[in-house]
This record gives structure tokens, C-alpha cells and sequence, in this order.
């Protein structure tokens, strides 16, 4: 979905220019660019007329002179799902009290870590450590983890990004509680 009114007013062309504290989510390398001792970013934002929900948290900081460490949460889901299965009571009446309502949601948690290195004039790589919770109420839930890997290069006036997601291919068990078919 992305993150940052900036990026997401380019179309998300943002991996070679991601320079804050977003850069955690867009390209880690970029994480390089951040100049004051911390950064802090936030942002909420809703889907199909207001019914998805995405919430974004990022923290990033000096570890040296020549690399950063950021943190990242991430937050997209559907809240009050009404659970129908049991709107009929055992007499086929209609019984609006029955209905229950469960969330389906994604969290991701991202660690980011950019280094500066000298080569090709100024090379600026990161990386990022991904966990993954997945949930649809009490059915089913799932984690996850992943790796991304970026890097950036600046000459006089280019910019060059590059940005690898799920270089791991970002891998999800799942659980599923089968009893709640039934119930």
C-alpha cells in the first residue's frame, strides 16, 4: 500500500529517493539519509469507503557515523466482520443477538539496517528482518518471516535505487481452528 504522502503522491517511485525515516519500509538503504539523531513517523489511512483500516509507525536513529537502525509497524485489517453462522436459532427463527463479529488484520514488524560504504564513490546498503502475524478472528492465524535487501548510489545529479522485496519469499505457516466450523 505504501507509506508517506510524498511517495504515494509519485505512484510509490520512491526507492531511490527514500531519505527519512519511510526509507525502512521503502528501500533501508535510504535510511542513510536521515540527519538528526531521531526520527519518527505515523501515519493512518482507510480503504473502500472506510471499512480497511492501515496504520504505519516507524522509528529510525544513529547508530554510528556510517550506519542507521530503524523499526517499523505495520497495521492492515477489517474490524467487526459479523459472524453470521448462528444468526438461526434452532428453530429457524432469525436471532440478530447471535451474530458475532471478529477482525481479519496483517501486522508486519520490520528491524531495518543501512550502512554507508565507500564503494563505487558512496554506496548506501540496508537490509530489513521481517515478522509477520496474520489473523481472521478466531479461525485461522499465521506468522511469518521475510528479508528485504536495498541499496542506493548517488552521483552528482542521478539517483539510482534499488529495492528487493521478500528476498526469502517472506514464509507464512498457518493455523487453523477447525472446531469453530462446527460450533
Amino acid at each position: 500500500i505504501g507509506v508517506s504522502a510524498r511517495a504515494l503522491a509519485m505512484g510509490n517511485a520512491h526507492s531511490a529517493i527514500a531519505r527519512d525515516v519511510t526509507a525502512g519500509y521503502w528501500n533501508p538503504a535510504g535510511l542513510m539519509g536521515i540527519r538528526t539523531r531521531y526520527e519518527v513517523s505515523a501515519m493512518h489511512a482507510e480503504q473502500f469507503g472506510g471499512i480497511a483500516k492501515y496504520d504505519y509507525a516507524s522509528f529510525a536513529t544513529h547508530v554510528d557515523s556510517n550506519s542507521r537502525i530503524g523499526i517499523t509497524a505495520i497495521r492492515f485489517g477489517i474490524d467487526d466482520i459479523p459472524d453470521t453462522r448462528f444468526l438461526y436459532d434452532a428453530d429457524g427463527n432469525i436471532n440478530y443477538d447471535n451474530v458475532r463479529y471478529f477482525s481479519a488484520s496483517d501486522y508486519a514488524f520490520l528491524v531495518s539496517y543501512a550502512k554507508h560504504t565507500k564503494w563505487l564513490g558512496g554506496l548506501d546498503w540496508g537490509a530489513n528482518a521481517k515478522v509477520i502475524y496474520r489473523n481472521a478472528g478466531n479461525f485461522a492465524n499465521a506468522f511469518g518471516f521475510g528479508l528485504d535487501f536495498g541499496a542506493q548510489w548517488r552521483k552528482n545529479k542521478w539517483q539510482v535505487g534499488i529495492m528487493l522485496r521478500d528476498i526469502s519469499t517472506t514464509f507464512n505457516t498457518w493455523t487453523h481452528n477447525n472446531t469453530l466450523l462446527y460450533d
